[in-house]
């Protein structure tokens, strides 16, 4: 009797506790299986995050090749512009070889020159003379007499570099280019800023898109025109409020050698005046003689060339000053700078005219010397000092 009774209650606790387990079971079945799908949703979520990095290398990739494609685009645009401004000037002169070669035969047949054909040269020689005083407004009736005095603004900065106004704007600001490669421009509001003694805390920085080599750039209208460096003759137009390239050209012939032998970190110095926007250079075909060349700062192409009796040699600097070229020369061991050999486009003073012009009171070296036309004054750069020279002028005769 007492089994029986003990039986009968044993039997539903058994139950009870079997219906517990597999309860229990199926708990943790289930929580398995929840376990696997939050598995299987972070398996998915990682390969998605490591799908969306892959495609934002592709696209940085993707960008930068667009970038080097745009640029190339870029400097091929220019190489092609310069070419085909080379071609025209090579067409040219191609051209006028075979006038001249022809007026030849025909005097070498005809024995004696014959009078129209010398009329017809004088003509368009006389034609030629007159175009280009019409470029040049003839506006420019004084000459370089000598160099009065100078002032020591500053010293800073290292051996190299320029400094300059823009003759082409109204506003007094000042511009600093240390160094012959760098990418930085520095911009002081006044000539008070530029001479305070924490100058770099005043100046706006202006970074340029790619550097500058040598020492001959120039500020005009706005612009920075400069060498653009490991170019061959590459000159960059850059817009200094907006930060940005306005333009480009090669410069033909340009850049295989220096512009001056005591300078020879400038293969390309650009130049101001009354009439505008030059470039200066040496070449070997010319024996190392001075090129001359006109150029229009708005269409960047080459308005007029000119091979000068200018040697290169011993010169440190140049600079345009009313239709004429004036080059600078030095000692190699460092010496007083003057001026002796100037050389006019018009032909109004043959070359070499007031030689040993001499800079006053300073015994060294330039990088550079330029002319701001708008003050009749000399921007020269003389280890590592900032210099302006006045000018003393006189009527042509």
């Amino acid at each position: 009797m007492v089994a029986s009774q003990v039986h009968f209650l044993l039997v539903p606790s058994l139950m009870s506790i079997l219906g517990a387990a597999q309860y229990v079971m199926q708990d943790a079945a289930l929580l398995s299986y929840i376990d696997q799908r939050f598995l299987s949703l972070e398996r998915r979520l990682e390969k998605c995050s490591q799908d969306l990095l892959e495609h934002m290398d592709e696209f940085r990739e993707l960008s930068k090749a667009a970038q080097a494609r745009l640029a190339r685009l870029s400097t091929d645009k220019a190489e092609l512009k310069g070419e085909v401004e080379n071609l025209l000037m090579r067409v040219e002169r191609a051209q006028r070889d075979i006038d001249y070669f022809r007026s030849i035969a025909d005097s070498n047949a005809c024995v004696e020159v014959h009078e129209d054909l010398l009329k017809q040269q004088l003509l368009e020689e006389a034609e030629e003379k007159k175009r280009l005083k019409l470029m040049f407004n003839a506006s420019c009736d004084h000459m370089l007499a000598g160099i009065r005095s100078l002032k020591v603004v500053k010293k800073t900065g290292g051996k190299h570099g320029s400094w300059m106004k823009d003759p082409g704007k109204k506003h007094a600001k000042i511009y600093l280019l240390s160094s012959s490669v760098n990418n930085v421009v520095l911009e002081f509001a006044n000539m008070m800023a530029f001479m305070e003694n924490n100058q770099t805390l005043k100046a706006r920085r202006v970074p340029l898109p790619v550097p500058w080599e040598g020492t001959g750039h120039v500020i005009y209208q706005g612009f920075l025109f400069y060498h653009r460096h490991g170019s061959l003759n590459e000159i960059v137009k850059f817009h200094l409020q907006r930060r940005s390239i306005a333009d480009q050209m090669l410069l033909p012939g340009a850049g295989r050698i220096p512009a001056y032998q005591l300078s020879p970190q400038t293969k390309i110095d650009l130049a101001l005046d009354e009439q505008g926007l030059w470039a200066l250079h040496a070449e070997p075909e010319t024996g190392g003689n001075i090129v001359l060349t006109k150029i229009n700062p708005v269409a960047m192409a080459v308005e007029h060339s000119w091979d000068t009796p200018c040697s290169s040699r011993d010169a440190e600097a140049a600079f345009m000053a009313c239709n004429a070229l004036h080059v600078v020369y030095n000692s190699p061991s460092g010496g007083s700078s003057r001026i002796q050999c100037v050389y006019d486009v018009l032909g109004a003073l043959n070359a070499h005219t007031n030689p040993g012009l001499h800079f006053p009171k300073r015994q060294g070296g330039h990088s550079s010397v330029h002319y701001n036309p708008k003050e009749k004054q000399l921007f020269a750069w003389g280890d590592g000092s900032q210099i302006i020279y006045k000018l003393h002028t006189e009527k042509k005769v």
